[in-house]
């Protein structure tokens, strides 16, 4: 059993509570997901529960942990940059559970995580691994120490479709707890029995938290039927309020109006008779002011997103061909290997194009080089969303400095009036970039887009740091653009939600999948 008792962090350089009074149990058999937006607390909570002092660098945590009897396997969210610095052979030997693998049992895990036998030998550098590799290497050598509860922190980023299928196996036959953060839908769908949903509300001043026996889908149907109840019994309470306050005001002007207009030669009786009356109106007043701080608050949430993507500048006619793009030949970045040859891709009117294929195909690579060739184009207007965002983020600007491209003060008015529709509070809009979340970043280039007159979006990852309660609302807008989508990702729900069309890249170049959506 694992559990958590009165658990609070409070984030040290913002002086925020990011969790208030936790409480967790997990049991064998359990499969929790830690879901929320970006900055809410998942990472910290989870390092916290593997070490406390894992989180003393930036958190300070009060609470009890409680682990009984439990081995933990933790999967962090990046690989440590000592162990990127291992070999692959040195990576598994610096732990001793491998020295105690028989051939046979290391035969087999290469088998179930469809990797060479001689993988465990390889003397390539971890950091030079692919995502898909990495994670498998770093889960392998988890498995080997036979934990009884896993502990993972984003184990679905940037790997492919067969790796999260094979992630999927682990966790639904894994006998112990499994306690994982992810934005993967589609992952936690096929996975989760059960939520942990942390979230930050009234501009993100107060810390919630939900924790349902529930598999996904049902806890988000479960979660809109209680706000639609909730939006429901709030405006029945304004209802109420303005019934109570128009008979309150008719009765306080009554009385009122007898007490002005006694005449001075009326009975003391009479005037102490109107005194009372208003003595008990004020009363009245002040029980219905006591209901009104009772009545239930309107729902808030932190997915809700809006805005569009294109304008009617941003339409493409229907058949056109928009883009026709070939290269000879796709090399790695330093030139040393070929990874495609003879790619090719035709654009007709506002398709929704992805491109898929195995982690280290080139995928990445290739779609940088698609942008720069497109976006030097006069005749078509390209705005690109890379994965890496430091690569187009000056990281010292705030938000609002990188999306102003005129200086004017309603410009920068309307910048910050949109950031508030994307749930960024007012000290985050002047916050450097460096310091905001990985979806908070996403968000800038959605309005850096949604800003732009682009018809042509080239998207690498896109919906990689949404929470998957967002994930939705970004699959919409994406979909509703009335231009055209080059993307690549392994986000299942994009590819079968918005792309019409789907690649896989070979190392003979693009083929069309045209069975990709229907067989996964």
């Amino acid at each position: 059993m694992l559990q958590i008792k009165n658990l609070t962090i409070t984030h040290k350089k913002a002086l925020r509570v990011i969790l208030d009074n936790f409480k967790l149990t997990l049991n064998a058999g359990d499969k929790a997901v830690i879901i929320g937006e970006e900055g809410n607390g998942k990472s910290t909570l989870m390092k916290w529960i593997v070490d406390p002092e894992l989180a003393d660098e930036y958190a300070e945590c009060e609470g009890e942990r409680i682990i009984t009897g439990e081995t933990i396997g933790y999967l962090p969210q990046e690989l440590p940059a000592a162990d990127g610095e291992l070999t692959v052979y040195e990576y598994f030997t610096a732990k001793e559970a491998f020295m105690e693998q028989s051939p046979r049992d290391l035969s087999a895990m290469a088998s179930d995580f469809g990797v060479p036998a001689d993988f465990f030998y390889g003397d390539q550098l971890m950091k030079s691994l692919s995502g898909g590799e990495k994670i498998k290497a770093e889960l392998m050598r988890i498995l080997m120490e036979r934990p009884s509860a896993l502990l993972l922190d984003e184990p679905s980023n940037d790997i492919d479709i067969d790796t999260l299928k094979l992630l999927e196996k682990l966790i639904n036959g894994f006998k112990g707890i499994v306690l994982f953060i992810s934005h993967d839908e589609t992952l936690i769908e096929n996975t989760a029995n059960m939520v942990v949903h942390l979230e930050l509300v009234e501009r993100k001043r107060k810390s919630r938290f939900t924790v349902m026996h529930l598999a996904y889908r049902e806890y988000v149907e479960t979660r809109l039927k209680n706000l639609e109840k909730q939006e429901q019994e709030a405006e029945n309470d304004r209802r109420q309020k303005k019934i109570r306050e128009e008979k309150y005001r008719k009765v306080y002007d009554s009385v009122q109006s007898a007490l002005d207009n006694i005449s001075k030669g009326a009975r003391d009786s009479v005037a102490k008779n109107l005194k009372d009356k208003m003595h008990t109106v004020k009363a009245m007043g002040k029980r219905f002011e006591k209901m009104d701080e009772e009545m239930t608050e309107r729902p808030d949430t932190e997915e809700a997103i809006f805005f569009k993507l294109g304008g009617k500048d941003a339409a493409m006619p229907q058949g056109k061909t928009v883009i026709e793009y070939s290269l000879d030949k796709l090399t790695t970045p330093d030139e040393s290997r070929v990874l495609s040859q003879d790619i090719f891709m035709r654009l007709r009117g506002p398709m929704k194009v992805c491109i898929v294929g195995d982690n280290g195909c080139g995928k990445t690579t290739l779609i940088k080089k698609m942008a720069e060739e497109l976006m030097a184009r006069p005749d078509i207007r390209v705005q690109y969303m890379p994965q890496n965002y430091e690569e187009m983020l000056n990281m010292d600007e705030t938000p609002v400095d990188f999306l102003d491209k005129s200086g004017d003060k309603e410009e920068r008015t309307r910048i910050r009036t949109y950031l508030g529709a994307l749930k960024y509070t007012a000290e985050e809009m002047d916050h450097p970039i460096r310091a905001l979340s990985g979806g908070q970043k996403a968000k800038v280039f959605l309005l850096k887009m949604s800003l732009s007159d682009a018809n042509v979006l080239i998207l690498d990852e896109p919906t990689r740091n949404f929470s998957p309660l967002s994930g939705p609302v970004i699959r919409g807008i994406l979909k509703d653009f009335p231009g055209a989508i080059i993307s690549i990702s392994h986000d299942r729900k994009y590819i079968s939600e918005v792309c019409d069309t789907v690649y896989e890249l070979t190392e003979a170049g693009l083929k069309e999948a045209e069975n990709f959506i229907a067989n996964n």
